[in-house]
Order: structure tokens, then sequence, then C-alpha cells
């Protein structure tokens, strides 16, 4: 069962124009509209589905600068700034706090990977900072693992997923961006070899810039336009536990497990260290892309093949203006719970804290990622198809970068100065 979201009281009355049109509700596309709705540039966001309703809503909800490849964290750092002014700029609490992250290490194998990235970012001003034994048990004590030390990042955080993306999105209309629901993009109408506007299953938007921020979908709908974005799925799977006494308010992270405080009292854990991938036609067109990083992490993930891949092929790779769409199809992906993995994560975050052997499980739910070969985003123009900006591909990381991620976007498709160097999330790079 998928997280309860907020629930958001959206447009149904389609615009005959707009200046910008988002396709994808997630969080991304939101903190987009509400960008350029503050700058008074009039934006519709079109979602197929319910707003928040992937991955935006069932990710973890850390948001971190630790463990980030030096290129990226530019990027973390504006969101962490973009965070702290959350709940006064869209009037509500996002469950946004500055708790801190740690990662703990059982081997000095994990301990010099950790030694090893602080070392790569030692210049560009951040908190983290290696810890030795005592101190795991001063942030978090109670556990009986022998830990050879950890890494610790005091202003990364967390915010609440489920409240987050509604809060951003009414934020948004307020401030004169429309937001529709259950209305999918099936493709752009183009005049003098540029975006004219958006065809949806209800008709026509003339707009004059379009942002593609539809997550695993982006790959889809550009491949209808002859435009490859490289990414790939992935499934995690997540559990929350009710109410309970725990061992610390900072998220922690190690090889096979993750927590992190809920604003409700629970806590939302996972298997840190194992992904279900459900092997479908792209893995098959891709695979070359991504062997380096198969190489690397093929122990941590667990592969499927059969329904998924005839379920991908049916949905279909070409489609006209007039006909029905893979985003009609498949308003929502809800893939299912990896049991296995849920009964992994608990077990091995109960021997590691035997405090969490009491805890109760309230509710389970699995979200899909869109994993690029660097596991770096796109947020970039398609120079192919001009007027159209994409911004996918987080690999997971969109939920916390989402508000630096969404002005990023909102700076380039509207010629602003951009919020950072946007270079490393090029499209062309791949």
């Amino acid at each position: 069962m998928a997280p309860t979201i907020t629930q958001v009281q959206t447009s149904t009355t389609l615009p005959a124009a707009s200046t910008v049109v988002v396709i994808g509700g997630g969080i991304v596309g939101l903190m987009a509209a509400l960008t350029l709705a503050e700058r008074g540039i009039p934006v519709t966001v079109l979602e197929k589905g319910r707003l928040a309703g992937e991955q935006s809503s069932r990710n973890l909800g850390w948001v971190r600068k630790m463990g980030r490849s030096a290129p990226d964290v530019p990027l973390a750092l504006a969101a962490d700034r973009l965070w702290a002014t959350m709940p006064e700029r869209v009037g509500a609490d996002v469950g946004y706090r500055s708790a801190g992250i740690m990662y703990v290490a059982r081997t000095d194998a994990e301990m010099e990977a950790h030694e090893q990235w602080l070392a790569s970012v030692r210049d560009l001003s951040l908190d983290s900072r290696l810890l030795g034994v005592r101190e795991i048990d001063d942030l978090a004590p109670g556990s009986t693992t022998p830990w050879v030390g950890a890494i610790h990042t005091p202003s990364d955080g967390r915010a609440e997923p489920t409240l987050a993306a509604g809060a951003i999105a009414r934020a948004a209309m307020a401030k004169g961006a429309i937001i529709i629901e259950n209305c999918a993009v099936r493709t752009l109408s183009m005049a003098a070899g540029r975006v004219a506007g958006v065809v949806t299953e209800r008709g026509e938007i003339r707009c004059e810039q379009v942002l593609l921020a539809a997550g695993l979908w982006s790959r889809r709908f550009l491949g209808n336009l002859g435009v490859s974005l490289l990414t790939l799925p992935l499934v995690a799977s997540v559990l929350r536990t009710a109410p309970m006494r725990g061992p610390t308010d900072i998220a922690v992270g190690a090889s096979d497990f993750s927590f992190r405080k809920r604003y409700d009292g629970g806590y939302t854990i996972t298997q840190r260290g194992a992904l279900f991938a459900p092997l479908t036609l792209d893995h098959l067109l891709l695979g070359l892309h991504y062997l380096p990083t198969l190489r690397a992490q093929w122990r941590n993930l667990r592969l499927s093949f059969g329904r998924d891949f005839l379920s991908d092929i049916s949905l279909g790779r070409r489609w006209s203006a007039t006909s029905r769409s893979p985003f009609e199809k498949i308003r929502t992906i809800d893939p299912p719970v990896n049991d296995g993995l849920i009964a992994e994560a608990i077990d091995n975050l109960s021997e590691a804290w035997p405090i969490f052997k009491a805890a109760t499980i309230e509710q389970t739910w699995a979200g899909m990622i869109d994993v690029t070969p660097d596991s770096l985003p796109v947020i970039s123009p398609v120079e192919a198809v001009p007027g159209l900006t994409l911004a996918s591909g987080f690999s997971g990381h969109g939920f916390g970068t989402s508000p630096a991620a969404g002005q990023l976007a909102a700076d380039i498709l509207s010629g602003t100065k951009p919020l950072i160097e946007p270079s490393p999330y090029r499209l062309d790079r791949f």
C-alpha cells in the first residue's frame, strides 16, 4: 500500500495557453512551478495521475550531502538552504529537520571508502567528519555491533515526502500556478522547429516552454520524440514502524539497512544494501552503459525476469497524438513490495540496535527509481527539441535536492542566471 499523501484540490479546467507547461506533478516539477509562479511566469503543471503519487511520496525523505560525488555537492548545498526556508515559503511544516546523518562502518574497507569520499570533497566546505566508536554510541546509543567507525554530517537532515509535495503545490497555486491531475500529456506540438504546445488526452495547450519532469516516464516520452535518455528502473522496498522509542533522532545508514525518525514518532526503514531490478527491454538496450556500475554493485541487485518484461513491451514505444498513450494506460506505477528485502531490513537493523526488535511494522511500500549511468540527474535543455527542458534521472536523490533542482530547471528554461553551475547535469554528457 502506497503512503497516504496530503490531498490537494487541483484545477479541472484545461487552459488554452500557458507560458510554461510542466509535465509531471512530482516534487521536482512542483518546485519548478513554484519558482516560476513566484517570478510571475504563467505555468501549468499536468500530472497523468495524482500529485506525488509515485517516487516523490515513496522515498526515504533524506536530505543529504554526504556520499554525493563532488560535482553534485553544490546542488545539495543549495537544496539545504532552500529546505531551511521552506516552511516560511509555503506556509506549512514539511517536516524538514537538520538533524544529521551518520553512516556506520563494520569493516576497515567501508571506513576507507568514507575516508576517500571525505578527501574528494575536502574543498567544498562540508561539515562531514569521521567518528570513532565512542562517538557513535554518543549519537546513537544501544548498538551491540562492534563498529569500526563512522562518518557524520550534522547539517544533513530529513523532510516528510507525504507532506512536502502537497504543501509546495498549494503554495504554487496560491501564487498563480495551474495544476491539473489525471491529465496525461501525449506529445508536443511544434511550429517553426520549436515547441509550440503540448497535446494532452483532453486537448492542446499552447505554450512557449515545456519542462519534462516525469521521472521514470521521461525516457518513454522522449523516445517517442526520437530522443534518447539513459535511465533504467530499480525498485526500493520500504517499511515504517508505529511510533516508538528509538536510539536517535538522526538518520543512520549501514551497509545493509538504514533508518530515520519520522515526524509521527515512528521510523522509516529500508534494506540500504539491496535493490530489486525488474528486467525490461531497456536493460537489454542500455546495459552496456551501466557495466562499470554493475561490476561494482552486482551483489546488491536482486533480478527478476518475466511479467515486468512483458508488461513493459505491451505499453508500446511509439504512439500518435490521437492515440491512447502509455501514460493513460498506467496512471501510477505501484510495484509490489519485496517481502524478502523488508525482512532483511528489520532483521539487520534489530541485530545492530536491539531496541528495534520491539518495533511494530505499520506499513510497507515499494517505489520505482529512475537511475542514470553516473547516478547524476539530467537538468538540461534538450537541444534536439528547442523549447524543451528536462529534469529527470535523479537516481533516488530527487527528493533531497528537489528545491534546488526545481529552481535550476526554472532558471534554465526562463533564461535566468542559474542557481549553480548546471554543466554536470547536461543531457549530452552521455
